[in-house]
C-alpha cells in the first residue's frame, strides 16, 4: 500500500475512534443524590406506630417507572419525630432529570396508637399496595444532594370511627405534605416556664404549616420546613393554668434558622 494512502487510512481510523469515544462519555448521565427524611406535627396521643415498607421515586407517569429510594421495613412512632427530630428513610444516586413523584408504600397491618396507656390496632382502609403518592417535581442536579422532607401529620391521619359505648376503631389516612429542603428555613427557640407543655404552630394566612411541642425539660422548640416568609408562632398551653401567647412577624429565610428567644408565657 502507497505510504501516504496508508497514513490517510490510519488518520480517519483515529478520528472515528475519538468521534466514537467523545459520542460515548457525552451521552454519559450525570448524576445526583436523592434523599428522604421523615418527620411529624404533634398529636394528643401518647404513641403514633407506623409501620413503613419502603419509599419510591418516579421520573414519569409510567407505573413501570417507580424506582426504590430505601426500605425502612420497620415501625417508627411518629411521635418521636417533633421539635425538628428527622428520621432517615432513604437515599439512592439518580440521573439528573425531574422526578415528579414519590410513594410511601405502608404494611397493610402492623400500625397502632396508644390512647392513655392502652394500645390499639390501626387499620389502613387502602394504600398497602399502591401506596401513598405525592406529587414532588424534584429537580436532580449533577452532583447535589436534593432533600425532601415527608412531614407525617400523625394528629390528621389517625382517624377514629365509632363511639365509646359502642367501641372504637381507629384507622390510619395518611396525611402527608412533601417539601424541598433546599428552600425552606426554621424557627426555633425557648418557651418557659417548661411546666406550660405548649404545643408551637407556626402560622401564616391563616394556615398552619409547621407545629411542634415544646421540650418538657429544657422548653425548646424547633419548627422546620418552612418556605420564605413571614410567620405568627403560636404558644398553645396543654396546661390549663397558662396562657396561649402569639409572636407576629417571624421571618423565614431560605437555609436559615431564626432564633426568637425566650417566650414567657403568663399563668391564668
Amino acid at each position: 500500500m502507497h505510504y501516504s494512502k496508508f497514513l490517510k487510512l490510519l488518520t480517519a481510523a483515529v478520528v472515528s475512534s475519538f468521534m466514537i469515544i467523545g459520542c460515548g462519555t457525552q451521552s454519559d448521565s450525570k448524576t445526583g443524590s436523592f434523599q428522604v427524611l421523615l418527620h411529624d406535627a404533634p398529636a394528643s396521643y401518647d404513641e403514633v406506630n407506623v409501620f413503613i415498607e419502603r419509599v419510591e421515586v418516579n421520573n414519569g407517569a409510567d407505573e413501570e417507572g417507580w424506582v426504590t429510594v430505601g426500605e425502612p421495613q420497620q415501625v417508627f412512632d411518629l411521635l418521636e419525630l417533633t421539635n425538628g427530630v428527622l428520621q432517615p428513610l432513604g437515599e439512592i444516586e439518580l440521573e439528573t432529570g425531574t422526578y415528579e413523584q414519590v410513594r410511601l408504600v405502608l404494611s397493610q397491618d402492623g400500625h397502632s396508637v396508644v390512647v392513655d396507656g392502652v394500645s390499639h390496632d390501626m387499620f389502613i382502609p387502602s394504600g398497602a399496595e399502591t401506596g401513598v403518592k405525592l406529587n414532588v417535581n424534584a429537580e436532580i442536579r449533577p452532583d447535589i444532594t436534593y432533600v425532601l422532607l415527608l412531614d407525617f401529620d400523625a394528629s390528621r391521619s389517625v382517624v377514629v370511627t365509632g363511639t365509646e359505648t359502642s367501641g372504637q376503631n381507629y384507622l390510619l389516612k395518611p396525611v402527608i405534605k412533601a417539601t424541598n429542603q433546599a428552600i425552606t428555613g426554621n424557627i426555633e427557640g425557648t418557651v418557659s416556664p417548661v411546666e406550660a407543655e405548649p404545643v408551637v404552630y407556626a402560622i401564616a394566612s391563616g394556615d398552619t404549616l409547621s407545629s411542634t411541642y415544646a421540650d418538657t425539660t429544657s422548653g425548646n422548640f424547633r419548627l422546620i420546613g418552612l418556605e420564605a416568609g413571614t410567620y405568627t408562632v403560636s404558644f398553645a398551653p396543654t396546661n390549663e393554668n397558662f396562657q396561649s401567647k402569639d409572636t407576629t412577624g417571624v421571618e423565614v429565610t431560605v437555609d436559615e434558622t431564626n432564633d426568637i428567644g425566650s417566650i414567657v408565657l403568663d399563668q391564668n
